[in-house]
């Protein structure tokens, strides 16, 4: 069974009553996230879910990814599912206007979210990092950096990554090996491997943003000596546009137990010289900035959860409502009649409309920590999100 249906009634019931969509639209900006335009833009986002991604999901789980020559094939369809995502804005939402996003609610983002990821996980994971790296763009990056990356990136014509793990190093941070050099031009010679880099090679789009942690030559030991750098995979030529090929290549896939539709690459970077890097912020400060990105892509993985155990829920009802099993009053009956079974299936379902509620709650006091006009109450959202962040990737 590959259909899915989003289930916008209950994805509607946990925006009203969890996160209080009424009180986020009446927040400064936010106005126009009113009952009507969110109803029609959820509608909306259940049919590219349910017509457009959830076909593309076995073909991505058979078919799997490929490394030819340097670049990676993607599974029948997820080019053509990408560009309807495209051109319907859906990578935006709740990113600022003045670079091309919509301005919604974080919230309204998420649960438009959890819709995609359902439909299509290996697809979707892709989507989470580019947002995962709009957001950190936007808190840290330089406003020559803004002006050039976000407006694709949110657009979603660029893509971007998250270059943490290294071979010898696994999550132990304070040793990675990846070496940044002083280029004395302002930008750095980047050399070294990443592996686990989700959707670090792909032709879906003009070009990918990868943000590397590296270590300088003359940097403190530990994780206080990180810095942060954009590696573009094409750097841009005067007019901002994709140029020359950058100095970096995906030398291998990993092989995976599942989501096999999402690359999953090992990044070498500078074997020819050098990758030019560009600085985000200060040097030595690039795991504190990291941490956004961190954090953004710990909701996501919450929300991967929460979408995948409601396809499982759907696919679990419609099995039980199909297999026979039994005979009552003369006639054949179906599993979902057994007492057992209902229990295992409400309890299911409950566990799902727990994690939503509480995915979207997380998400609507982020939105209050950055949009209500009172200062303490911004900060107190702001604590209550920080909590939360772990409670919801841990549901």
């Amino acid at each position: 069974m590959s259909d899915f249906r989003a289930p916008l009634d209950d994805i509607g019931f946990a925006l009203a009553a969890q996160a209080d969509l009424a009180g986020l639209a009446r927040l400064p900006g936010f106005e126009a996230a009113d009952e009507k335009l969110v109803a029609a833009l959820l509608d909306e986002a259940g049919k590219l879910a349910g017509e457009v991604l959830a076909p593309t999901n076995r073909a991505g789980d058979a078919e799997g990814v490929a490394l030819e020559n340097g670049v990676v094939r993607l599974p029948t369809g997820f080019d053509t599912a990408y560009r309807a995502y495209v051109d319907g804005g859906w990578n935006g939402l709740s990113f600022d206007p003045d670079y091309g996003g919509q301005g919604l609610p974080w919230t309204i983002a998420l649960a438009v979210q959890e819709m995609f990821e359902a439909a299509n996980l290996a697809f979707s994971v892709g989507t989470l990092l580019t947002r995962g790296a709009v957001e950190l763009l936007s808190h840290h990056g330089s406003p020559e950096q803004k002006a050039l990356y976000l407006p694709d990136m949110i657009a979603g014509t660029w893509s971007g990554t998250m270059n943490l793990t290294e071979p010898q190093a696994g999550t132990d941070l304070a040793r990675i090996r990846t070496r940044a050099d002083r280029a004395g031009d302002g930008t750095y010679r980047i050399a070294g491997q990443k592996i686990f880099i989700t959707y670090g090679e792909h032709e879906l789009t003009e070009n990918i943003v990868h943000l590397v942690l590296a270590r300088l030559p003359d940097a403190p030991a530990g994780v206080k000596g990180i810095s942060l750098f954009i590696v573009p995979k094409y750097l841009l030529k005067e007019d901002g546009r994709p140029g020359a090929r950058n100095d970096l290549r995906c030398v291998s896939l990993e092989r995976k137990l599942g989501i096999h539709g999402s690359p999953t690459c090992v990044m070498a970077y500078g074997d020819n010289g050098g990758a030019t890097g560009f600085l985000v912020g200060e040097e030595n400060h690039g795991l504190a900035y990291m941490f956004t990105m961190m954090n953004n892509a710990r909701v996501g993985v919450g929300v991967q959860g929460l979408g995948i155990a409601e396809r499982a829920y759907q696919q679990a009802l419609g099995y039980a409502r199909e297999r026979v099993q039994g005979r009552r009053d003369g006639r054949d009956t179906t599993i979902v009649e057994h007492p057992d079974v209902r229990r295992m299936l409400l309890s299911m379902k409950a566990r799902i409309e727990a994690g939503r509620g509480l995915t979207y709650a997380a998400g609507a006091a982020y939105d209050r920590s950055r949009a209500h006009p009172d200062k303490k109450e911004r900060a107190a959202a702001h604590l209550r999100f920080d909590l939360l962040t772990p409670v919801v990737k841990a549901w």
